[in-house]
């Protein structure tokens, strides 16, 4: 009898390493395809004479899903933000500025929303569609904005190339399929 366990305990004993190799694995984080930065807008309390764009904020820059879900679960949810305030999510190095080299020539695609509940699964849906590089023309996208206003709330996603039609249409389609809008949207240069 004490052979047997002594033998049941070497078995155990034997897989431990392979278990442990196993798990080690499970607990790489899932690179995404490129780095994205999350930015904060307040613009509740406006600084007299400040210039647009003295307020926003780069909070983080992340590359794994991981950290996605960490910043999206505790942070990132438009039902907390204040009245006049925006969240962006761009790819890293491109500010969220109309002015940045890779927006000045772009536009935008825009959907209102006149409930936080719908705001709030249309911007988790086209966060993820965004990191999940679920669109064709992913390199036609810089990021997405959502604005939350005491009237109506607003959703946007900004493009690089406003005169390249084709790969607009297909974007535009993509997205309202992403967020499930039936309703017209609208596209606008900057």
């Amino acid at each position: 009898m004490a052979s047997e366990a002594a033998v049941e305990v070497n078995a155990i004993s034997a897989a431990a390493p392979e278990a442990e190799a196993t798990s080690g694995a499970e607990k790489q984080p899932h690179k995404l395809e490129r780095k994205w930065t999350f930015w904060f807008d307040n613009q509740s309390r406006p600084k007299q004479g400040a210039a647009w764009g003295t307020s926003l904020r780069k909070v983080y820059t992340f590359d794994t899903v991981e950290e996605f879900w960490c910043l999206y679960d505790q942070i990132f949810k438009p039902s907390k933000l204040p009245g006049n305030a925006d969240f962006h999510l761009f790819k890293a190095g491109i500010e969220p500025k109309w002015e940045d080299p890779e927006c000045a020539s772009g536009g935008k695609w825009s959907v209102t929303s006149n409930r936080k509940a719908n705001l709030e699964n249309m911007w988790l849906e086209t966060l993820m569609a965004l990191i999940g590089e679920q669109f064709d023309e992913a390199d036609e996208i810089c990021g997405v904005v959502a604005s939350v206003r005491q009237r109506q709330d607003k959703l946007a996603l900004w493009t690089k190339t406003a005169t390249n039609e084709a790969a607009q249409m297909g974007i535009g389609r993509k997205w309202k399929e992403i967020i499930g809008v039936n309703d017209k949207i609208t596209y606008s240069f900057h």
